[in-house]
């Protein structure tokens, strides 16, 4: 099946306009997912809206969005309310901005979509954008209304496409110093860091997200299947963080290919496969 469009509107250059489709980039529809399950009886567990003072249920069309002034005080919306905002980006991503690719922080971005073209018409204006975009060597900002909020969007080509990343606020932006302030300053000695530098040379390669593994995805597979079959259940141990006493010598020890602490055994490669037992 098809994926569904999450958006659907217009992109537009000045006056050069073309009717696009916005798709999720990323998807973890292939994780595995669990419910929640009543142990005693084997049901799956419902949750119902109710009413946080009567404890009695509450119908769909009788709930509406609420934003709290003050005590147990809320100012009420409904939906024709909320929808009926009038922004532009609602149904037009209208490109406003051009700026350098480097100077978007990674903190900035949120996730990813791809831009297509809606319908038959309106590639010769996506290919004039596209390419605009490409001979810019910069990235264009635009915004759009999703789920209910306005988002900047950078779009950059991708392929034959366009690749659009939603982008977080500044106030969505924690301050690092609050973080990072109370780390103690340490002077590095040369030859640990020469030391370190050889280690890093020896783990040296190229990016390749084929070689992913999620040893987490696996093992619960492979419980799973334990499960199905009736097998029983064995704790594995957690590996022990060891306690490093001399940093110099941890590091001679990694260069050498020393292990300071138990490694996991890595799961087979390849796709996962949960096994189903066949209804007697």
């Amino acid at each position: 099946m098809a994926p569904r469009a999450n958006w659907k509107g217009f992109l537009r250059l000045s006056l050069v306009t073309c009717p696009i489709a916005l798709f999720p980039a990323t998807s973890e529809a292939e994780k595995i997912s669990f419910n929640q399950i009543n142990r005693k009886t084997g049901h799956r567990i419902k949750y119902q809206k109710v009413d946080a003072e009567t404890g009695e249920d509450v119908d769909a069309e009788d709930i509406v969005k609420g934003y709290q002034v003050d005590k147990d005080v809320y100012v009420t919306f409904d939906k024709d309310e909320l929808e009926g905002i009038a922004l532009e980006s609602t149904k037009t991503i209208d490109i406003d901005r051009f700026v350098p690719r480097t100077e978007i922080d990674e903190l900035y971005i949120s996730r990813p979509y791809f831009l297509v073209p809606d319908g038959k018409v309106g590639h010769d204006a996506y290919a004039v954008i596209r390419e605009t975009i490409k001979a810019t060597n910069k990235v264009a900002l635009g915004r759009l209304v999703l789920t209910n909020r306005e988002h900047v969007i950078a779009l950059e080509p991708r392929d034959q496409g366009l690749m659009g990343l939603l982008l977080r606020y500044p106030y969505e932006i924690r301050n690092a110093s609050e973080y990072f302030d109370g780390i103690q300053d340490v002077k590095i000695t040369k030859e640990m860091l020469d030391l370190a530098k050889h280690i890093v040379d020896q783990k040296s390669g190229h990016f390749d997200p084929s070689k992913f593994e999620d040893h987490h995805e696996s093992a619960l597979t492979e419980l799973i299947n334990q499960k199905q079959a009736g097998r029983p259940i064995t704790k594995t141990k957690r590996p022990q963080a060891a306690n490093v006493v001399d940093l110099m010598d941890a590091l001679r020890q990694s260069l050498k290919g020393g292990k300071t602490a138990a490694a996991s055994p890595k799961p087979a490669r390849g796709k996962k496969t949960v096994k189903t037992r066949k209804a007697s």
